[in-house]
């Protein structure tokens, strides 16, 4: 079920039956010479929606924006700072929680949003803390890419050249789903070089062409819908256990 195409009282229907909602989230950002600029929002959307389609689980909007600022080097990668991030995470999470949401599970798509994401946690859990109540939700951050038996995959898949950034994984996910936007470039060397990550003009000079450690040639739709339907599973069991995880919330 997804929300953006849901009526209000829909999702009060919802909630009668569960109060589990998922928030898919990642970046605008570069991804080398073939990737698409959407690509680590796009992942785990495509994910969450393939997995609502065999089981009764709310997605919500994707929030897309995220921590790019080291990518900015590259025309098309929006940012937002890391304030403003962890302010939107927060009013996201306290609309979802004025309705009744009590377990909010973030798939991401971005490892740069990770520090921001659990810094948000710690905000959201500290209004609690300070005036000595229950917060009355429990949140859960799982990067698509680490969902149970994605990395056993994609390490079988692609034994050399995967690296950290514009991997072919991530790119084989978003060629399945958009196989008219399928992208080709000649790039050198075949496999990139990788190094420490800091500010925009560093990331640029280091990794002209904006990968890190990987060959996206090795990206097939094939790949990535073996991908995508092995991250629905796992998903799905996530969403299980954190739904009837038990105890003060």
């Amino acid at each position: 079920m997804l929300l953006p195409l849901s009526t209000w009282s829909e999702i009060q229907q919802f909630l009668e039956r569960s109060r589990t909602i998922v928030i898919p989230i990642g970046s605008n950002e570069q991804h080398g010479p073939t990737g698409l600029l959407g690509t680590d929002w796009m992942c785990p959307e495509i994910i969450a929606h393939h997995a609502q389609k065999s089981a009764d689980i709310l997605i919500a909007p994707t929030f897309n924006i995220g921590m790019a600022q080291h990518h900015l080097g590259f025309p098309g990668t929006i940012t937002l700072r890391p304030s403003t991030f962890i302010a939107a995470i927060g009013d996201w999470t306290r609309s979802l929680v004025a309705h009744g949401f009590e377990k909010i599970f973030f798939l991401n798509g971005h490892g740069g949003n990770i520090a921001s994401i659990e810094a948000a946690f710690s905000e959201l859990y500290a209004e609690a803390s300070f005036h000595r109540r229950p917060a009355g939700f429990a949140l859960k951050l799982c990067n698509w890419w680490d969902l149970e038996g994605v990395g056993t995959l994609a390490n079988a898949q692609f034994p050399v050249g995967h690296g950290i950034h514009a991997t072919p994984s991530e790119i084989a996910v978003t060629q399945w789903a958009f196989p008219g936007s399928i992208k080709t470039a000649d790039y050198s060397p075949q496999i990139a070089n990788w190094g420490p990550i800091r500010e925009a003009a560093d990331f640029r000079a280091r990794h002209p062409d904006g990968r890190m450690g990987s060959d996206p040639a090795l990206a097939s739709p094939g790949k990535g819908r073996e991908l995508v339907l092995r991250a629905a599973l796992s998903l799905i069991q996530e969403l299980e256990v954190f739904s009837e995880e038990s105890g003060p919330i």
